[in-house]
């Protein structure tokens, strides 16, 4: 009797330590995976600060829908951020424009739907090697620009991606944008948001165009970082679609150019409400690549210029200045 008791005790301790490991096996390996647009890569899975890797070749879909918004500081749910690198697709709209499209973008991705699961794009300027040696298309119709910049207004064609400016100590504008970029995606993954970043080291081999197109296809809104070539720290503003009617009847434009500027104007009101310096009411009127050929809300943010302090906590006081942007764009927090 005593026997067959020791028998069966053995045997459940024995099932009891099979459900345990198998049940730690799922919470360690489990990996949310996502559906719809191809990519192939290795994927980083984050929870609770660790990160593991997984081989992933799925197909994915960026979506907004969700019935509910969930706040990550009200909400039990265990999340976890994965990162998948996105490359350019040639069957995406637009793609045949672009140059330089060898190069990759990197989507970072809650599992739990933070906000209904917004995507947002933040490219951080310039950093192509090559981008000023071939030229790209200005319009998708070929027409030619209606205000000047780096290209001047009449031109077709302009730079698949222009090197950028010098700050006074010698700090490359793809530099300065660069630390801004991660100080922001950092920012916005912490507050929920789900973050595609299109340049995370000195260089990637994307032009204006393949950013553009990228984030069309996988973020719901897209925020290039500038600096602007002037040299007297006279503020941040975006560059607004130009009141141009030829213009702005221009497909895509046509569909988004009202888009842009409200995303712009919420994003300038955040920097208001971080007693950020603006420039004049915030906005500069000009004809953009990016904006020619978005069909997500899109702007070039163009956070102060050569004269401009570029130190971690100025740039941390931006990254802020433009969550709270997107909060008001996005309504962060409606019911």
């Amino acid at each position: 009797m005593i026997k067959k008791c020791l028998l069966i005790i053995t045997a459940v301790a024995l099932l009891t330590a099979c459900g345990q490991n198998n049940s730690a096996e799922k919470t360690t390996h489990s990996v949310e995976t996502p559906t719809e647009a191809r990519t192939e890569a290795s994927t980083e899975t984050m929870t609770n600060n660790k990160i593991t890797e997984a081989t992933t070749g799925t197909d994915r879909e960026i979506s907004t829908e969700a019935s509910t918004q969930i706040n990550p500081e009200e909400t039990s749910q265990e999340d976890e951020i994965t990162s998948e690198k996105i490359s350019m697709e040639s069957s995406w709209k637009y793609a045949e424009y672009s140059a330089i499209h060898s190069g990759s973008a990197t989507l970072y991705r809650h599992k739990v739907n933070f906000w209904n699961g917004v995507t947002v794009c933040v490219n951080a300027g310039h950093g192509t090697k090559g981008g000023e040696s071939v030229k790209t298309l200005c319009h998708p119709d070929g027409s030619p620009k209606v205000t000047g910049g780096t290209t001047s207004a009449g031109a077709t064609k302009s730079y698949a991606i222009s090197s950028g400016m010098s700050f006074p100590d010698g700090t490359s504008e793809a530099e300065a944008t660069l630390s801004l970029a991660m100080l922001t995606k950092e920012k916005l993954l912490e507050a929920g948001y789900n973050v595609l970043m299109i340049r995370e080291d000195e260089d990637v081999q994307l032009d204006n165009i393949a950013r553009t197109v990228v984030a069309n296809n996988m973020a719901d809104c897209h925020i290039a970082l500038h600096y602007d070539s002037t040299e007297n720290d006279k503020g941040v503003f975006y560059m607004s679609v130009p009141d141009v009617n030829r213009y702005r009847e221009m497909e895509p434009v046509k569909d988004h150019w009202k888009e842009h500027n409200t995303l712009g104007n919420a994003v300038i009101d955040g920097m208001k409400a971080e007693g950020i310096n603006i420039f004049s009411d915030g906005d500069m009127e000009m004809d953009l690549t990016q904006t020619s050929f978005s069909t997500i809300p899109s702007i070039d943010l163009e956070v102060g210029d050569a004269g401009s302090d570029i130190s971690e906590g100025t740039q941390m006081k931006l990254a802020e200045g433009v969550l709270k942007g997107l909060d008001k764009y996005f309504k962060k927090g409606a019911k």
